[in-house]
């Protein structure tokens, strides 16, 4: 094996290589003291230093005092924990180690390199004005995300996060030094309404406030929407002179894939593969939609009551077809996923991120909530999808997708799969089970659902092609977000949306797709191995609980390795 064989791609030619007896090695022994001693240090440092960004996978139970902090001594003080982690991790023999401890060690350095990858890479901190905008609106866009009772504790944590917005864009203002014209356009435009949008929150959310601290909550919002408005003058007068480029470059994008998300093959295999799975995807969409052409199209539910009585009962219904058709383990222990309205006070923010609460490894004992804005059809395209159907979302971000992988991960008995995260494993498993509910059979009642399966395939495939331009500067913005809007197709709101998504953080967007194909080619190679020893059941369970951990990892394990 040649030294510059990637690491993903070794593990994945090991595993394959691997005799049948190794398969029988299974997670659950002790991990070595060294790594847990690091492990504990890290993820507890982690949790008062990860940046928030809108994505609702990367989200961590935050201590009561947490504050964005992006102070010089701040990012100095993470340069230093960050060689400090490095030092120990690489300093942790591994000699005689068995596959799961092996495994909980790649998954420490590549959390450990994703913090390189934050600050020194992608340095969004120094490049997307748009960053200090998810750690100000962010902030208190996640503060506001459980259905929970506004108690005065909770009341404090939420004015403390609204003044600490003053300072957080003076920080970024100071930090901002390598700002790129998209991402100031972006942010300038995301500003555009944010005055009435905080006005409406705060005149929303001030008869709910409890405790002493809620007379502050006024002045607070005041201070904030000034500051705001004069963080969006400030990117105005700089937006002509600044660069226009937002690419990584191959040799980056192909560091992350390699270091981080463990993705075995190169960009431009990433590329073919997607658009293989993007043909397949339209051409089952155009069969379907012949073979429907004389059924009625779906039709919009009447209200947000019938819509969210429709959907609790299909995810109940969910649950009963997995276990009935032996796909995957529903634990009895295991809450439910809801869709509720939107909240009146979450609302006008609803779009600075992912408007869902799926709890935590401290929240096992709560229901998951995505929210609803009213059925309409003019809503943008994931929403417009479940004002018909509420299944095709259903499975991808409640049950059998993020919320039950999510909850059966954080009840993980081993803490670094508890509180790793990698969208590369949590979208792909997400991906994975739209398609997989399909083809079981889940939506053989209803041919027009089936067709939004198909077209969410089809942006999904789209999307590692986009991410992949974006990040080897074979794609501006504009092109991008053009790309999607006519060939998905989708809104020009949404599109723009994602492409812009895209730009900020490479190697996100392929997570749909490349997750799912590493899961396709993983349960083709386990069950021609097994033969008739092969449980789907079995082998999903094992891909749920370890639902955090990047695919070649969990492969490597299960297939056996080294």
């Amino acid at each position: 094996m040649r030294r510059s064989q990637t690491l993903a791609g070794a593990l994945t030619f090991l595993a394959l290589a691997a005799p049948p007896a190794a398969a029988g090695q299974t997670p659950g022994a002790p991990i070595p003291p060294a790594l847990t001693r690091l492990a504990e240090r890290f993820w507890s440092w982690r949790a008062g230093t990860q940046p928030l960004s809108g994505d609702d996978i990367p989200r961590i139970p935050r201590s009561a005092e947490w504050l964005p902090d992006w102070s010089p001594g701040a990012v100095a003080a993470q340069r230093k924990a960050l060689t400090d982690f490095t030092g120990a991790w690489k300093a942790i023999d591994t000699t005689g180690w068995t596959i799961p401890a092996r495994v909980d060690y790649r998954l420490m350095g590549a959390a450990i390199e994703r913090v390189r990858w934050e600050l020194d890479v992608t340095r969004l901190w120094r490049r997307d004005p748009t960053f200090y905008l998810d750690q100000t609106v962010g902030s208190l866009f996640d503060a506001l995300l459980a259905p929970e009772a506004f108690d005065p504790a909770r009341t404090r944590r939420i004015i403390r996060r609204v003044e600490q917005i003053p300072i957080t864009l003076r920080e970024g203002k100071a930090n901002l030094t390598e700002a790129v014209r998209p991402f100031a356009a972006l942010a300038i435009e995301s500003l555009s309404e944010i005055q009435p949008q905080l006005e409406t929150v705060q005149r929303e959310l001030t008869p709910l406030l409890q405790g002493p601290d809620a007379r502050r909550f006024g002045p607070a919002m005041e201070r904030a929407v000034a500051a705001l408005g004069q963080y969006r003058d400030w990117l105005r007068q700089r937006l002509p002179a600044l660069p226009a480029r937002t690419a990584v470059g191959r040799e980056t994008y192909v560091g992350f894939l390699r270091r981080i998300a463990m993705v075995p093959w190169s960009p431009e295999q990433l590329v073919a593969m997607a658009r293989q799975d993007f043909e397949r995807a339209v051409s089952f969409e155009t069969y379907e939609r012949n073979r429907n052409r004389a059924l009625p199209e779906l039709s919009i539910f009447p209200s947000a009551a019938a819509q969210q009585a429709r959907a609790d009962s299909d995810e109940v219904r969910v649950r009963r077809f997995l276990v009935e058709h032996r796909i995957l383990s529903v634990p009895d222990w295991l809450h439910h996923y809801r869709t509720p309205p939107m909240p009146s006070y979450l609302a006008p923010i609803a779009s600075w991120g992912v408007d869902d609460d799926l709890t935590s490894e401290t929240r096992l004992d709560q229901d998951g909530v995505s929210y609803r804005p009213p059925p309409s059809a003019r809503l943008p395209y994931f929403y417009l999808a479940t004002a018909k159907d509420p299944r095709p979302l259903l499975v991808h971000e409640g049950v059998p997708g993020h919320y039950m992988q999510l909850a059966l991960s954080w009840a993980n008995p081993d803490p670094i799969r508890r509180r790793y995260y990698d969208s590369n494993a949590n979208e792909g498993i997400g991906f994975y089970a739209e398609e997989m509910m399909l083809q079981a059979g889940f939506f053989d009642d209803s041919p027009r659902t089936r067709e939004i399966i198909y077209n969410f395939m089809r942006l999904r495939a789209l999307r590692v092609e986009v991410d992949v331009k974006l990040a080897l500067g074979k794609f501006s913005l504009e092109q991008a977000a053009g790309y999607l809007e006519r060939t998905v197709p989708m809104d020009r709101e949404t599109a723009l949306s994602e492409a812009a998504s895209f730009a900020a953080r490479p190697g996100q967007a392929i997570t749909y797709e490349i997750g799912k194909l590493q899961i396709l080619q993983f349960l083709t190679d386990a069950r021609l191995r097994e033969g008739d020893r092969f449980s789907l059941q079995a082998f999903h369970d094992n891909l749920w609980k370890n639902g955090n951990v990047p695919i070649s990892l969990v492969r490597w394990e299960y297939l056996g390795g080294e």
